[in-house]
Parts: structure tokens; C-alpha cells; sequence
């Protein structure tokens, strides 16, 4: 973005505090449709001018929320959904895991990089944004799982990991180098994800076919089924069985020893109940203080989205909620998509879309709830997963446009970059979910399945995020996307990222493939470097001569 240009929303800053409503009123760039609200006209016309700090503060706070939702969107519907869609497909752990997984935990990444370019001026949030996830994954959160926990990591599966991000980040490189990319272009950049898929499986094959040779001739060694001995996941899929195991066994002494029938009403009123009563005595302050604070919007999810569990007996199936998520699922979805675009769209100029949607719905929660029982889940029942997932899909679609636009209108407040923008706050907010979960599992005594993280989200995240968003929008405008460059600032964060994995794919074989402390806190200071080196040179004081 040129900051000369006068029909450009960056040089509002330029004006006196009295002009700015006016200017953002009558420009065109200013516009900001791609959400809900115009954040621009929220900090420049909604308080007096004097009282602009508090309206920043108040979009700060509204920006966690969003994160928030995100958050519990993609963890408590998103991924549950996918985990039950993948079952009733019986796709094995490792297609499962490089597919359906990776879509499930880069959700916020991949609808903000579709979000962010879905406006060249935007494009810059989802650059810096899967730039810096990436830097951020591959150092900060990799150094700490070293620290917490070292290991040895699958050799196999850590070089594979990192020559296919590094050819990911090369290409993207180049991309961003040339300021545009061609449709063929992005569907080869795309294709990039289904060769490393498909060496996924093979590898995994391979490994299994050597593995079953290896102990066949074994008898009396307690046999696993072979497709948890894949090499890409080591021990991954342990804490799985084994949490699955405990709960069971946890959850059968309370189990009632006669029958008890539970009434409709109080089945739908403890199905909107997200508060485990066992699991709260257990946890922490800390916990508990931000479980009531997440109760209410988990509330409202749980009204809307359904969750299909195929490891409960009888898969999570709730017959009031279900019916009453008939209902409410498909408006959700027609005031979320696009922003509330089709909220007020009316057919033939005579009927509103929405009524439409609500007489349908009740149609059909009519017909199921006249048709089941509140024991048996029907037939159909898995159909509620895709349902759900498509809902929650759209939520965290229409959060993650709230984000961008919010980011954007403080990148024009605050004077910042897009890009700076995107490598701190929405890589920082996209991440810090999964920084935690991995720190967790390293210490919970399997760090090769949190490095496996590490590195196999980020790829998907890059080439999905990148691909699908410049697919979506070319297909929107018909020709080439183009890419605006904001500097040396790009440049900074793509040598950045690519120095640490060539850093990364040399020291760990030297190192015999150990991540030992001494290399974690390694980590952690390159992170810290390349941070200091980006904002010294988004303030200008690294620059080109």
C-alpha cells in the first residue's frame, strides 16, 4: 500500500482528530465489508476523538474475545467432528492424522490466511501471520518441548517434516518474490500437500511391513495392531489409547447398577451444561476462573453446533439438543456466511432467506424428534458430525474475518504493518493453543508426539492457508492474485523462518538426532533475535540503503 495515495485509509493519521470520521466516512478504502463491524468507523466515530485510547483498549479486548471463540470453535465442535467423520470414513491414524487432524488443529490459521486475502490491502496479516506461526512453532514451541522434556526424535519422520516445509517456504518464497502467482501455479502449490500425504502413507506402509517381518517370528510379545506402529507417530497414538482406556474405566464407576431414564428436559438442560462437576473439583483456581468466564459463549455454541463423539456409547446423542440444533445450525450458518451478506437477502424480493431456513428446520426437527427415542441415536446420526462441522466451520470463518478486519484497523491506528501485525498478534493468537497442548503432552512423557506437531500442522497451514486463500480469490476476480510487498520487513521474516529450518536440518543430525536443553534454549534465542530484528526494522531503524 502506497501511504501517498489519497484514496488510501492508511493516511487517516495524517489528518487533524476532527477530520478523521469524515474521511473514513467518504472513502471507498475505508469500507472494510469483509466483516461485521467497521472498526474503522468504531475508532474514529463512534467516541469523541480524546477518547480514542479506550475505544483501542476496548477492540484489544474484543480481539481476545475473538481469539477465544476461535479457540473453543476449533477444540470443543471443530475437531471433535472431524475426529467423527474420519471414524465413520475408517481412514487409518496416519491419513487421519495428516488430513482431518491438520485441518482440525490449523483451523484458525487456514480461515484467517482465507480471511486476509480475500482483500489485497489484508494480505500482508496472512504473510506475517503463517511466517511467523511458523518461526514461532519451530523455535519457541519446539525449544520449550526440548527443555521441558529431552528426547530423541524419529529421524525419518523429522527430515521428511522439514525438507517438505523448507520446499514449502522456498516456493512461497518465490511467490512473494515475483508479486504474483498463476491459477496453475496455486494448484501445483496445493499439490505440494497431497505428494508429502501420500509419502505419509507410504512411509507409514513400509515401516509397518518391516515391522510386522520383524515380529513375526515373535510369539509370545503382546501384539499391537500395525497401524500404531507407524514411525510417524512413534508414540503418538499412546496417550490417546491410554486416556481412552482411563476414562472409560473412570467414567463405568459411575455408571448408575439399575436404569435410570433422565426426562427430556433434563436431558437438554444438562446437555447445555459444560461444567464437568468431577473435573472441577479436581482442577486449579486459575482453571476454574477462566471456565466461568468461557461457560457463557460455550453456552451458545453448544445451542447451535452439534458434536458427535463415536467414543461414547451412544456417540454424544442428545435428542432435544439435536432437534434444537436443527433449527438453530442453519441460521447460524446463513447469518455467518459472508459476514451476514444473505441475513437480509430476500428471494424473488418476497420472502426472506432466513424464515426459509427457520421453517425448514423446524420441519425437520419435527420429524426426527417424532421419529427417535431419547436412548437410541438413529441411523443417521453421523450425518449431525458434518452438520456440525459445517457449522462450526462457519463460525470460525466469521471470527476469523472479525479478526483480520480488527487487526487491520489498528495496523492504520497504531501505524503499523500488516505484516508486523500478522507475525505477532494473529500468529501469537493462533498459536499459543497449541504451544500449551504440546508443552503438556512433552511433559506428560511423549515429546515425539508433540515435535510431530510441531512440524506436520505447519506445513498443512502453509500451503492450505496460501493456496486455498489465493485459489478462493482468483476464482473471486477472475485473474492472476497479486502481491503487495511491504518491505524489507517480508524478507526479514521469510529468511528468518527458512535460516532456522536449514539451521534446524543441520545441528539436529549432528546432534544425533537428541533435543537436549543446550539446543532448546538455542531456540528460544534465535526466536528472540529475529523478533528484535523485525520490529527494529518495522520502526526503521534496519533499513535498505
Amino acid at each position: 500500500m502506497s501511504p501517498n495515495s489519497n484514496d488510501e485509509c492508511d493516511v487517516v493519521m495524517n489528518l487533524s482528530a476532527a477530520d478523521r470520521c469524515a474521511f473514513v466516512k467518504n472513502t471507498p478504502d475505508c469500507s472494510m465489508e469483509d466483516g461485521f463491524i467497521n472498526y474503522l468507523h468504531v475508532a474514529f466515530c463512534l467516541l469523541p476523538p480524546n477518547l480514542t485510547p479506550l475505544t483501542i483498549t476496548l477492540c484489544v479486548v474484543w480481539l481476545l474475545f475473538l481469539f477465544v471463540i476461535l479457540g473453543l470453535a476449533a477444540s470443543k465442535f471443530f475437531c471433535p467432528n472431524l475426529s467423527a467423520i474420519s471414524a465413520n470414513l475408517h481412514l487409518t491414524h496416519n491419513v487421519a492424522g495428516v488430513t482431518f487432524l491438520a485441518l482440525g488443529n490449523g483451523a484458525p490459521d487456514i480461515f484467517s490466511a482465507i480471511a486476509a486475502f480475500s482483500n489485497p490491502h489484508t494480505a500482508g496479516l496472512a504473510v506475517g501471520a503463517l511466517f511467523g506461526a511458523g518461526i514461532f512453532v519451530t523455535t519457541v514451541v519446539a525449544g520449550s518441548v526440548a527443555l521441558v522434556k529431552p528426547f530423541t526424535v524419529a529421524s525419518r519422520p523429522f527430515l521428511r517434516d522439514v525438507i517438505f516445509y523448507m520446499v514449502a517456504v522456498f516456493w512461497t518464497f518465490l511467490i512473494l518474490y515475483r508479486g504474483t502467482t498463476t491459477l496453475t501455479e496455486t494448484f501445483g502449490y496445493l499439490g505440494l500437500y497431497v505428494v508429502y500425504v501420500l509419502t505419509v502413507i507410504i512411509s507409514a506402509y513400509i515401516y509397518n511391513r518391516q515391522k510386522h517381518s520383524m515380529n513375526s517370528s515373535v510369539q509370545n510379545v503382546a501384539h499391537t495392531p500395525a497401524e500404531y506402529h507407524s514411525s510417524d507417530s512413534s508414540d503418538d497414538d499412546v496417550p490417546c489409547l491410554i486416556g481412552g482406556t482411563i476414562q472409560q474405566e473412570y467414567e463405568s464407576e459411575y455408571r448408575p447398577l439399575l436404569p435410570y431414564s433422565e426426562s427430556t428436559s433434563q436431558i437438554l438442560l444438562s446437555s447445555l451444561n459444560p461444567v464437568d462437576n468431577r473435573k472441577w473439583r479436581r482442577k486449579s483456581w486459575r482453571w476454574r476462573l477462566l471456565k466461568v468466564l468461557k461457560t457463557p459463549l460455550e453456552v451458545l455454541l453448544l445451542l447451535c453446533v452439534p458434536v458427535v463423539d463415536p467414543d461414547k456409547e451412544d456417540k454424544n446423542w442428545r435428542r432435544p439438543l439435536n432437534c434444537l440444533q436443527l433449527v438453530t445450525a442453519p441460521l447460524v450458518c446463513v447469518f455467518a456466511f459472508q459476514s451476514g451478506t444473505y441475513g437480509d437477502y430476500m428471494i424473488q424480493g418476497q420472502f426472506p432467506l432466513w424464515l426459509l431456513t427457520l421453517l425448514l428446520g423446524l420441519f425437520l426437527s419435527a420429524i426426527v424428534f417424532c421419529t427417535t427415542t431419547n436412548d437410541c441415536p438413529p441411523k443417521y446420526h453421523p450425518l449431525f458430525a458434518l452438520l456440525g462441522f459445517l457449522v462450526s466451520a462457519m463460525l470460525i470463518s466469521a471470527a476469523a474475518s472479525e479478526v483480520v478486519s480488527l487487526l487491520h484497523m489498528l495496523g492504520v491506528v497504531l501505524s503499523l504493518s500488516n505484516t508486523v501485525l500478522g507475525l505477532t498478534l494473529l500468529a501469537w493468537g493462533n498459536s499459543i493453543g497449541d504451544c500449551f497442548s504440546d508443552i503438556t503432552i512433552a511433559r506428560q512423557g511423549y515429546p515425539r508426539m508433540a515435535i510431530s506437531a510441531c512440524f506436520g500442522g505447519i506445513i498443512f497451514n502453509m500451503l492450505f492457508g496460501v493456496g486455498l486463500g489465493c485459489l478462493l480469490q482468483m476464482l473471486k476476480t477472475h485473474s492472476d492474485m497479486q502481491f503487495e510487498s511491504e518491505g524489507l520487513l517480508t524478507w526479514v521474516l521469510a529468511g528468518s523462518l527458512g535460516l532456522s529450518l536449514v539451521l534446524s536440518f543441520v545441528i539436529v543430525p549432528l546432534c544425533r538426532f537428541h533435543l537436549g536443553r543446550t539446543y532448546g534454549i538455542f531456540l528460544l534465542v534465535f526466536y528472540a533475535t529475529f523478533l528484535l530484528i523485525a520490529l527494529l526494522t518495522e520502526f526503521g531503524k534496519i533499513h535498505t540503503v
